[in-house]
This record gives structure tokens, sequence and C-alpha cells, in this order.
């Protein structure tokens, strides 16, 4: 059973206050969603999970153990990422890169063992991206480079997964496949989602957050209300289900 709870969590850049007061729970085995317009803190608020941006105030714990107060190592046996963006400095295959999921479970300068060769072997297949195994990563579209990662995400078998807009350079096909391969690992997922109706899909609990805060959260079926759609996000939506389940579905209507 793994619990990811923030607290009171504060987060200031160049003197700005970008996240105020958030509070959070995902519970063991959760999917849940992070959704708000752009600039309401949404990454900003990730990447201080995934330890890339320091606390003002508040915490981030995973069970009880505080990520700001634990080691780099163990902080990444805990938590893992896919972030929006990745720069490879160096020319490493699509091997390599999925295979840095296993830094955080060897000593330095250690080689792999067949297990650590087994998992990478794993993770690129279930990202369906073995065939890429052997190709520099830098020569790889957005939608293969993003699925590289997610293998090294799930390399680095952490218990908290956080996705930062991970539907980004996909195709529909491929969204879809990604977010149904998340769900079926079985671990705690933190997710920033753009797309409402892949949120409401996929996500057992949403966030919203406007200017920092959370405006509301829960059930995907309580949040996506026409009301919240147009206050939050200054577009008018109808919302109706998906045939066949209480899932909401938007459709978006231009203009107020």
């Amino acid at each position: 059973m793994t619990t990811l709870t923030l607290q009171d969590v504060h987060i200031t850049l160049a003197g700005a206050p970008i996240v105020t007061g958030v509070d959070l729970t995902a519970a063991s085995g959760r999917f849940v969603g992070i959704i708000g317009p752009n600039g309401s803190g949404k990454s900003t608020l990730l990447r201080a999970v995934y330890r890339h941006l320091p606390l003002t105030r508040g915490s981030i714990t995973v069970d009880g153990e505080d990520l700001w107060r634990l080691t780099p190592r163990r902080a990444a046996q805990l938590v893992a990422a896919l972030p929006q963006e990745t720069r490879s400095d160096f020319d490493v295959t699509t091997w390599e890169m999925a295979a840095m999921g296993r830094t955080p479970h060897k000593r330095p300068f250690a080689s792999d063992t067949a297990e650590d060769t087994k998992i990478v072997s794993d993770a690129l297949a279930h990202a369906g991206v073995a065939h890429l195994a052997h190709r520099r990563y830098s020569t790889l579209s957005g939608g293969e480079k993003q699925r590289v990662l997610l293998a090294r995400a799930l390399a680095q078998q952490a218990p908290v997964l956080v996705l930062d807009e991970p539907t980004n350079h996909l195709d529909v096909r491929h969204q879809f496949e990604l977010l149904d391969l998340v769900t079926s690992t079985g671990v705690t997922v933190v997710a920033a989602l753009h797309d409402l109706n892949l949120a409401a899909a996929y996500c057992d609990h949403l966030y919203v957050l406007a200017e920092g805060r959370v405006v509301t959260d829960g059930p995907p079926p309580d949040v996506l209300t026409p009301r919240l759609v147009r206050d939050v996000f200054g577009i008018d939506a109808h919302v109706t289900s998906t045939p066949g389940t209480d899932t909401p579905h938007l459709i978006f209507r231009p203009g107020r």
C-alpha cells in the first residue's frame, strides 16, 4: 500500500507565488488527475513531487516518508516521473535511456545485472518500443521519445508514478495505449492532463487547479460539470455520459 500525500504545499518562483496551500492525496493504486488551465501551477506542483523544484512551505510524503528529507537515491526509489520534456545531452541509445531507470537500485558505476537487463527489456516491451532498443534516442519522434521515457519510469519500479502531460506528442491511438498501460501497472499515479475527456476516462479522482490553488476535487462525474468548465476554463461544454458508463464526456462549444 503506497499513498502520496501533499500537505499545505506552497511554491514560490522568482518571488512570485505559483502554488499556494495545495493539499492532495493519491491513495494506493489510484489514478489521480490534476487539471486546470495553462499557468494554473500543474507542472510546477508535479516538479516538486519529483524533486525538481523545492517547496517554500509544506510537505510531500510517501507512506509517511518526507520526500524532501530523503537522499536523492531513496526518493527515486519511491517516485518515478515522466516529465513533459527531457533533454539528453549524450548520444545514448533507447536501451541506455530506459536503463537509467535502474540507477536508484544500483551502486555507483555498477554494471547491469541479469535482473536489471530483464527489467529494462520488459519495460521497453510494455511501452511498445522494444524494436527501437538500438536506435539513438535523439533520432526518435516526439511520440517515440515519450514512450521510451515511460519505459525508463517503469524500469525504475517506483510505487508512485508522476506524469506531466503524458499524452503530449502522441496520436489518438497511442494516447489510449499509454494510459491503458499506466493503469495496468497497479502503482499510484498522479498525472497532469490537459485533455478533460481523457481525465474523465482514466482518473479515479480529479483535483482542479486555478491560479495555484485547488478549486475543487472529487470523482470525475462530480467535478466535470458545465459550470466548472465554464468558470475555470472559460468555455461552454455540454456534458453527457460515455454510452454504457457513468464516465463524463464533454462536447465543447466555442464562444460563451
